[in-house]
């Protein structure tokens, strides 16, 4: 099974009748700097994924033919307080404008009837979910929180928290040193990121 396979293969899609319409799409911050406009919160943190990322350009050129011949767009949910937030949306940005694919940003919270169609496992509001659809405004598919690779590896990088307790000095230490050791792995989930959704594209219209 694909990478694309599974993680069709876990989520349920929206309604027939879904809350967005290719006019509610359109309400969605048309870009990268909107977003950041918008958001309090991790501003830098948000430009150092968006700067530092690289893309791999055969994954951003096979989007792009995808997006000329199949109009595919993107709607991402989020808010400024998630890591994974902090890590995931600059990449769809990024491919949003390396590939002409329009991209629409909803924060969370305002519009949870956007996000109460696509919860993680029925039950959870997590984000980013990134969503996309092609011309027609036809659902292709959605992705949640984070690729596959993170969520391998992240395991390990928390053993540096376990064990310590919440609400104390020691913990915000520990907190911080997980959140140094994300740094070292973000390039290479920002590329399994962009190679899963281009998996997942391609499957939906094969």
């Amino acid at each position: 099974m694909t990478a694309a396979s599974t993680i069709l293969a876990k989520l349920t899609p929206p309604p027939a009748n879904s809350v967005v319409t290719p006019e509610r799409f359109k309400e969605g911050m048309p870009s990268f700097a909107a977003w950041m406009a918008a958001i309090e919160k991790n501003k830098e943190t948000f430009q150092r994924h968006y700067d530092e990322w690289v893309p791999d350009m055969a994954d951003i050129e096979a989007v792009k033919a995808l997006v000329a011949s199949k109009g595919v767009k993107v709607l991402v949910i989020g808010e400024d307080w998630c890591p994974d937030v902090w890590r995931g949306l600059p990449v769809v940005a990024r491919i949003g404008e390396l590939t002409g694919m329009e991209t629409r940003f909803f924060l969370r919270d305002l519009n949870k009837d956007i996000m109460a169609e696509f919860l993680k496992d029925g039950e959870f509001e997590s984000v980013p979910t990134v969503v996309f659809y092609d011309g027609n405004h036809n659902y292709l598919g959605h992705w949640i929180e984070r690729a596959d690779r993170a969520n391998a590896e992240m395991p390990a990088l928390r053993k540096v928290m376990e064990g310590v307790e919440r609400d104390t000095p020691a913990y915000e230490e520990a907190r911080a040193k997980y959140q140094l050791l994300t740094w070292d792995h973000a390039e290479d989930w920002r590329d399994a990121e962009l190679s899963e959704f281009r998996a997942l594209i391609e499957e939906a219209l094969a």
